[in-house]
């Protein structure tokens, strides 16, 4: 097997402060290599100093050769697009908004590759064309779905036919379908080329396969044949990775819910344009309830739920919700938490206000934070000081201070890694049974659903059979 890419004793620090210590790896013609670890444990780093596009304030040492040759910051970068290319986390980064889709795509082969006008088209036509994107030439990146965008930008990426392909976290807030895709369509652009895929799914790195890596906190804790140590994981840390996947939690379903309904939708149809997303949807919320909702990108998830809150009118039907004591009582928590809190304020200061605001009683903080297990400190914080996990759960308390009677969670947990998503997620269940809030919770996971929820519906169920679900906007 050719060996595409060696590195060889890696250490990356900050001054005192050691990101990445001592890693060595190797990338093979045709075999992937997978980068699993939680947020935090260095892998987008890696993958940085991989591409020569790392921050010069880090201190770095270690050696990497690429084809055999070994090769400092400057060689890397003559590689650029070429022999190397780089897919990160967004779409959005790799993809103009304001230019047409595969017009994107024939601009790689033409400046890169030198080729045509008319046969750069012509080929990103026909690259498009093979992997279901054909009728998104056309189209503007704000016009496609999530899964859409992700294949489109692999094909930008790919355009140039590097040799070696590195993937940031390809797969982050798609459903199951669209993942199982984007997965097959990198193995296959990258079968006779090297691919390093960074991941905190398991279940990506099962079906990629090949060669992984896993890190914790910037130390490399298992090496190996992918299935191989997935299979038998040796290390503790390995093993809880496992284990957080949702397919393996114990399931938490309520064994007693009120019979009081909260919420009745009947025969409810929803559009966004003149696309019609679902219709003829029908079912009840009991206090107290946990339902789940799932369903394919764009199938209209998130516009149920704002329905429900009364952000989005419905096409035809009707919803019902029960008389309570206003709109503060009926509420939504982001998928992303960083858009919907301020970053000019401490959450502190955040929290200060809501309770002055509500007149809420400002003793319920301390015991919620505890059961959340918020430290004191992030309150000093605003939040881009803070992680991922530390912020949504923060967004939970402020939800649940307001002590709703009706919560709809949005993908709460889409953006974090698979420890802290479980986490999140059990503590806002259980929280949301105490309190007896009913939760409407969305997720392109069926089997995070499958295992807390009282009740799930599938929206992509009640879609028009005419319409292909490619071509439904969130």
């Amino acid at each position: 097997m050719s060996e595409l890419l060696r590195v060889s004793n890696l250490h990356i620090s900050m001054g005192e402060r050691t990101l990445l210590e001592n890693v060595s790896l190797a990338v093979n013609k045709g075999e992937p290599l997978v980068i699993l670890g939680q947020t935090g444990s260095g892998k987008s780093l890696l993958l940085k100093w991989i591409m020569a596009s790392i921050d010069s304030a880090l201190s770095c040492t270690g050696e990497i050769a690429v084809h055999g040759e070994v090769m400092n910051m400057a060689q890397r970068r003559t590689l650029w697009g070429k022999q190397m290319a780089m897919l990160s986390q967004e779409p959005m980064s790799t993809l103009d908004p304001l230019m047409k889709s595969g017009e994107q795509v024939a601009e790689v082969s033409r400046f890169v590759l030198g080729h045509s006008a008319q046969q750069a088209r012509l080929m990103a036509q026909q690259e498009l064309e093979r992997y279901g994107l054909a009728q998104a030439y056309q189209k503007r990146v704000g016009q496609l779905s999530g899964g859409m965008a992700q294949r489109m930008a692999i094909c930008v990426s790919t355009a140039a036919n590097a040799s070696i392909i590195l993937v940031d976290e390809p797969t982050k807030g798609l459903d199951v379908s669209r993942r199982d895709d984007v997965v097959d369509m990198l193995r296959d652009k990258t079968k006779n080329d090297g691919l390093i895929v960074v991941t905190h799914d398991v279940e990506v790195a099962q079906r990629l396969g090949g060669q992984i890596l896993v890190l914790h906190y910037g130390k490399v804790v298992e090496q190996g044949q992918t299935q191989q140590v997935l299979a038998h994981p040796q290390q503790e840390y390995t093993k809880k990775l496992i284990h957080s996947t949702p397919k393996n939690w114990a399931q938490s379903r309520s064994k007693d819910i009120a019979q009081e309904r909260i919420l009745s939708v009947e025969n409810v149809a929803i559009q966004r344009g003149k696309q019609k997303l679902f219709d003829s949807l029908t079912f009840d919320v009991q206090q107290g309830e946990i339902v789940g909702i799932v369903g394919d990108s764009g199938c209209g998830k998130s516009s149920l739920g704002d329905a429900i809150l009364g952000h989005l009118k419905v096409s035809s039907g009707e919803i019902v919700r029960q008389k309570t004591q206003g709109k503060a009582k009926w509420l939504k928590l982001y998928q992303d938490p960083f858009t919907s809190l301020s970053q000019h304020l401490t959450l502190g200061k955040m929290l200060d206000d809501l309770i002055a605001l509500h007149k809420l009683d400002a003793s319920r903080v301390a015991p919620l934070m505890k059961k959340l297990a918020l430290r004191e400190q992030v309150l000093t914080c605003n939040s881009s000081q803070v992680s991922g996990g530390e912020l949504q759960r923060f967004s939970i308390l402020r939800a649940l201070l307001m002590e709703p009677v009706f919560l709809f969670a949005d993908e709460p947990t889409s953006r974090l890694d698979p420890i802290i998503a479980k986490e999140v997620t059990m503590q806002l269940v259980q929280l949301a049974r105490e309190q007896n809030c009913s939760l409407l919770i969305v997720s392109h996971d069926p089997d995070l659903i499958n295992a807390i929820a009282d009740k799930v519906i599938n929206i992509s169920d009640y879609a028009p059979q005419a319409v292909s679900l490619q071509e439904c906007v969130a």
